[in-house]
């Protein structure tokens, strides 16, 4: 079967990618993960996600996906013991200095080649499962006969992964010096700050206040921001080529961005697995992606040759997100007086990410359904007094909601309403 892997980037967000489908997470800790502005785990909290995980018979992959100097070695060591305690599923490297230290020192260790080791042929998909690589994380720019080229050249013991969802750099598998040069901020140690995203012009030298566009556009010249992937519409294809992992790119996006892409891309394949030749996509299953913050959707390398298609954005604008506006606490829970349940719904205690206003027309996100649309007729304070909003950031409150609501679910803005950033 499937599986498919969603990122973490602090316990909310692990918490939501697994209540939303995912069969596996990856994260980092404080050190060698290429994501340091993320959040990240703290030794303590490896510990805990990993405790957290296996209770509901998931996964728990660990990126250790920098590129390390010989001085980190000593402290590298340190930390590959700390994965084993914490019984981690595998880690992720990119580095044969990293894979043959944890080949060393953590010998039954499942080894899942990062993305940014560049795996672009049969050639090398069959060297790094020489060396004890049970995972092949691919290259972003491959097509999709690569791809099935690949699968076919390898034993069926090693398994590929392919991100199918997520932002896409510009540069080859991530490998970039530009932070570096612009900012001393190194991305082949997770530090990037994503130069490729900004706005370039050119500068005569005798005129420096005259900045001319390299390209036509009224938006400025966006020549390095690469448009972000979603693969939803073509998931049969995907599997069918044989990726065996389907992995979502997101650890600094929300918890909420966790949750519906996550939920999204289990509905897909879930639908098709259940019955592939009956199988119809759901334009409702789109709709649920699009309601994330994100840039102009392509399809990535998958059916486009980057050499000729480098599907680059127009500009450097955000699609915006629904907004977020509540987390489900726990369900039917009342203040005295008020009933639980009625034919309108659920009563449930909330706490607020935006504001929620009575009246306004909004959608319960559970898992395994696109939202759910109805109007928030009821919400009360804390101590049951009736409001007409929950306007302060993560109080909490009350409000009444459809029957299928529960602990973890999300409230969001509905179609009429504008939409607004997460707290």
């Amino acid at each position: 079967m499937t599986e498919l892997l969603s990122p973490a980037g602090n316990m909310e967000k692990l918490h939501a990618a697994l209540r939303y489908g995912a069969d596996a997470v990856y994260l980092a800790g404080h050190a060698f993960g290429m994501r340091s502005a993320a959040d990240n785990f703290s030794d303590g909290e490896l510990a805990a996600a990993a405790q957290y995980v296996h209770e509901r018979g998931k996964k728990l992959y660990i990126t250790v996906n920098t590129l390390p100097r010989g001085h980190e070695y000593t402290r590298l060591r340190e930390y590959l013991q700390l994965l084993g305690a914490i019984r981690a599923d595998a880690v992720i490297v990119s580095d044969l200095g990293v894979l043959s230290t944890v080949r060393e020192l953590l010998p039954d260790m499942p080894i899942h080649v990062s993305t940014q080791a560049s795996i672009i042929s049969p050639a090398a998909a069959r060297a790094y499962a020489a060396l004890g690589a049970e995972r092949l994380v691919l290259a972003r720019e491959l097509g999709l006969e690569e791809v099935k080229a690949i699968r076919a050249a390898l034993d069926p013991s090693v398994s590929l992964e392919a991100f199918v969802h997520g932002s896409m750099c510009v540069s080859y598998s991530g490998r970039c010096m530009l932070s570096n040069h612009f900012t001393g901020r190194d991305a082949n140690h997770g530090a990037c700050t994503q130069p490729c995203r900004w706005n370039y012009t050119i500068v005569e030298e005798k005129r420096p206040d005259e900045h001319i566009p390299v390209i036509e556009n009224e938006n400025g010249t966006f020549l390095l921001s690469s448009r972000d992937l979603c693969t939803l519409r073509h998931i049969p294809a995907l599997i069918e080529a044989g990726v065996e992992s389907f992995k979502i790119e997101g650890r600094m996006k929300s918890a909420y961005y966790t949750a519906v892409i996550t939920n999204a891309y289990r509905m897909v394949i879930d639908a098709y697995q259940k019955d592939p030749e009956r199988y119809v996509f759901d334009e409702r299953w789109y709709r649920e992606v699009e309601s994330v913050s994100h840039r102009t959707y392509a399809t990535g390398y998958w059916f486009d040759d980057p050499r000729e298609n480098p599907q680059l954005c127009a500009d450097n604008g955000y699609i915006r997100e629904k907004a977020y506006l509540a987390t489900v606490v726990a369900r039917g829970e009342a203040p005295d007086g008020i009933a639980v349940e009625t034919a309108d719904g659920v009563l449930c205690r909330m706490k607020q990410r935006n504001k929620a206003v009575k009246g306004n027309a909004v959608e319960l996100l559970v898992p395994g359904r696109v939202g759910i649309p109805f109007v928030l007729d009821e919400l009360y304070d804390a101590e049951g007094t009736p409001i007409e909003a929950a306007p302060h950031p993560l109080m909490e409150f009350y409000a009444r909601l459809p029957a299928a609501a529960d602990e973890g679910d999300i409230l969001r803005a509905g179609e009429d309403e504008k939409e607004g950033e997460t707290v």
